[in-house]
């Protein structure tokens, strides 16, 4: 039935570059499907989605949610039995309506020329007593990057929001999303900034003067993977989604950094992909939004904390 459809298209948030190997792989296994890909924010996905099932013109056959954008896609969700199809069932979430797929955890970076590794904080109360100027730190300014102040019982929110105050003082340098902040620390223009550990890693990787600042906890900002009501080729889209599940389609994505890790700390693997080793190895703990009650509580969080760092726009 899969090869009888002949494709699969697949919309996430992430350059097609990343997802080429594991894309090549697939079609290497099933040479009569053929996989077209489109790089689209997870916010955009979710209003053409909504579009295109209200008027019963599904055009993407697998999609992409993380955080905010999981609650609404859920509504829009296929469930499927993964487990047979090979999924884990760890991995199968939100009543198998989506597949965790991969991690992105939040970090801190820092330019190397600018700070020396012992000066790097490690916590986030030395995040506000270092002597980096306010404006040499960038801040994405939507508070994503805070996530763990929800997730993480030891933090609390109340806590979250006397923190972000302390940190609107010092005057940052806020940017509209996380990208823009690593991009100034990687060019220098900002000593440490908000990250992603894949963007971080890259960075790294091109020789950029990088690293992370062992800052800890993080929470570990997944992505989930779930085949739309209504979508064209709903045997290829199960078919994909379950390879992407793969050992060997997670290992391709994980030469990105693009691939799954414990959803709470656990550094026990005894082959661990080179994110969840740059976590271990930096002795950071994190935590996942572990269930739909707190991903629904980040709809107020992200606002209150934008409230008190001056960044709330409305």
């Amino acid at each position: 039935m899969a090869t009888e459809e002949g494709e699969v298209a697949w919309s996430a948030p992430k350059p097609k570059a990343q997802m080429q190997g594991a894309i090549d792989l697939f079609e290497k296994e099933y040479p009569g499907i053929k996989v077209k890909f489109t790089n689209a924010k997870a916010p955009d996905q979710v209003s053409q989605i909504k579009v295109q099932q209200a008027a019963k013109k599904v055009a993407i056959d697998v999609a992409a949610a993380g955080e905010l954008t999981v609650p609404p896609s859920l509504k829009m969700a296929e469930a499927v039995k993964w487990s047979d199809y090979g999924v884990d069932a760890s991995d199968a979430s939100f009543d198998n309506k989506m597949i965790y797929i991969w991690a992105s955890p939040k970090v801190w970076a820092y330019n190397t020329s600018q700070l020396a590794p012992e000066d790097a904080p490690s916590s986030w109360d030395e995040l506000l007593e270092t002597d980096i100027p306010g404006r040499k730190k960038a801040i994405e300014g939507r508070a994503s990057f805070m996530t763990v102040w929800n997730v993480n019982k030891k933090m609390g929110q109340s806590a979250a929001l006397d923190w972000a105050g302390r940190l609107a003082a010092l005057q940052p340098h806020y940017t509209t999303n996380t990208t823009e902040a690593e991009q100034l620390v990687e060019s220098g223009q900002a000593a440490i900034g908000t990250s992603l550990m894949n963007l971080a890693l890259e960075g790294k990787d091109s020789g950029a003067h990088l690293d992370i600042a062992p800052v800890t906890p993080t929470s570990t900002n997944e992505t989930f993977i779930y085949v739309p009501k209504g979508a064209p080729h709903p045997a290829a889209a199960v078919l994909f989604s379950s390879f992407l599940s793969s050992q060997e389609a997670q290992d391709q994505l994980a030469k990105h950094y693009n691939s799954r890790i414990p959803r709470n700390t656990d550094c026990s693997a005894p082959n661990m992909n080179e994110a969840l080793k740059t976590l271990c190895d930096n002795d950071m703990e994190w935590s996942s939004t572990s269930d739909l009650d707190e991903y629904h509580s980040l709809t107020k969080f992200f606002p209150d904390a934008q409230k008190a760092l001056g960044t709330y726009a409305g």
